[in-house]
């Protein structure tokens, strides 16, 4: 049996598109998407409109750094819960102090409203009154006010409060606060991680670089974009408000419900806390690589793809996380980690065969990865100048660690942006920059 035939005919079988889908098509899909999200909201379930929420976020980039300035971080990811004091220096120079972390609220079961916001000001009371101002990022689909609080619109990445939908955090959490004894702080700014990312990527705009606009990318537990539209958004353009010329907006680049799944997606789908949403995340992100893999795996062992010592052992396979497949993938010869310890018994082929199946998954984060990235920097209009490229800050551990994901992206976008369009982008790392971000933009 020829391993690459082999797998290539089982993943047809299952509706999974052999060397992942085309970057265009998913591109031209997704500003279907990004288009119809600014003239309307999406519906719950969205069906056939507008799948992104396309979230106005009222914000620019400011002109310089904040000085002589204090102001408390909370970073609500997915997984982990951070909170710190960030301070400004008089040349716009940020230190990190009073770093605390924990797990994330309402991952491990049902939370109330109070139970949930009670449980995040206990989280802060090491920061109790040490700045005025909270910048805080939610990485959670929510509406922001021209204020700059957020209103809940939907929970991904398996947290279970479905009560907290429909709150205005940043008033709740103030409220919250003031229980547990604070002064009410005097602002307390919402954003999500993408706007952190795109924020803490102008910062990098140093040492006579210009950057024509901005990205915000997020490839981690979720995965979303932000970017800033130059358009009016007509959604909010009667709202009654006073409208920035230009401003960041969030897409929630998870919710795009209109690229073919696979059987293994559609089976995944069925068994998360929101089935039927964040199509496109369950396909990428790092919350559901692991569990796709392992039901890849499972069923390609009972059609026999495997041999029987290697079958056995995958039929017992509990779990498999993206970690799993990391060290696999770094090392596929080792013995001491879960996929290795299962090819033991097992032959060359089988070796192959799993690197082959788990791979595909990767080559597909990054297809998907790349056209988001790119629908949103053709969107801006900007980067036609190779001197000032659009600035795309990447953040997550999914975009950062796994196994040729950076590359294979990196490699996409330089086709489907610079050779084919003629625009201009520079990826950005930085660390922190989560938790520079939001500090920006708790004291805008």
């Amino acid at each position: 049996m020829n391993p690459k035939h082999a797998v290539n005919a089982f993943l047809g079988r299952n509706d999974f598109s052999v060397g992942g889908p085309d970057v265009n098509a998913v591109i031209e899909t997704m500003m279907f998407d990004i288009e119809e999200g600014l003239l309307r909201d999406p519906s719950n379930p969205p069906g056939d409109g507008p799948s992104l929420d396309m979230i106005p976020t009222w914000a620019v980039p400011p002109e310089t750094s904040p000085r002589n300035k204090k102001v408390i971080v909370i970073d609500a990811g997915g997984t982990n819960f951070r909170s710190c004091l960030v301070t400004f220096d008089e040349n716009g120079r940020p230190e990190i102090s009073d770093m605390e972390k924990t797990a994330m609220p309402a991952t491990d079961r049902e939370y109330s409203k109070k139970e949930f916001f009670e449980t995040i000001a206990s989280f802060l009371d090491h920061l109790k009154n040490k700045a005025d101002r909270i910048g805080f990022c939610f990485s959670y689909a929510m509406t922001i006010t021209p204020e700059g609080d957020g209103k809940v619109i939907q929970f991904s990445k398996e947290i279970k409060a479905k009560e907290v939908i429909g709150s205005l955090v940043g008033a709740s959490l103030s409220d919250a606060l003031v229980a547990r004894g604070w002064k009410r702080p005097e602002k307390v700014v919402l954003l999500n991680d993408t706007t952190a990312a795109l924020l803490a990527g102008a910062s990098a705009a140093t040492g006579g670089k210009a950057y024509d606009s901005y990205v915000g990318f997020i490839l981690g537990t979720g995965m979303n974009a932000a970017y800033i539209e130059y358009a009016e958004i007509a959604k909010i353009a009667a709202s009654g408000a006073k409208v920035p010329d230009h401003q960041i907006v969030v897409c929630e680049s998870g919710k795009c419900n209109k690229i073919p799944r696979s059987s293994f997606d559609i089976s995944l789908d069925s068994t998360t806390n929101s089935p039927g949403l964040y199509g496109y995340e369950k396909m990428c992100s790092g919350a559901y690589l692991g569990p796709l893999g392992k039901l890849a795996l499972v069923r390609a062992a009972s059609v026999g793809l495997f041999s029987k010592p290697v079958a056995e052992k995958l039929a017992k396979l509990e779990s498999l996380e993206l970690k799993d497949m990391d060290q696999f993938f770094y090392g596929p010869y080792r013995t001491d980690t879960k996929l290795g310890a299962l090819l033991v018994q097992g032959t060359e082929g089988d070796r192959e065969i799993l690197f082959r199946i788990l791979d595909a998954f990767v080559e597909r984060s990054a297809r998907l990865a790349a056209a988001n990235i790119a629908a949103v920097i053709v969107k801006s209009g900007k980067g036609k100048n190779p001197a000032r490229p659009v600035s795309v800050l990447c953040e997550g551990t999914t975009f950062l660690r796994t196994h040729n994901l950076r590359d294979r992206v990196t490699g996409y976008l330089n086709e489907v942006l610079t050779e084919q369009r003629g625009i201009y982008y520079e990826i950005v790392t930085m660390d922190n920059a989560v938790t520079l971000g939001s500090a920006v933009a708790g004291l805008i």
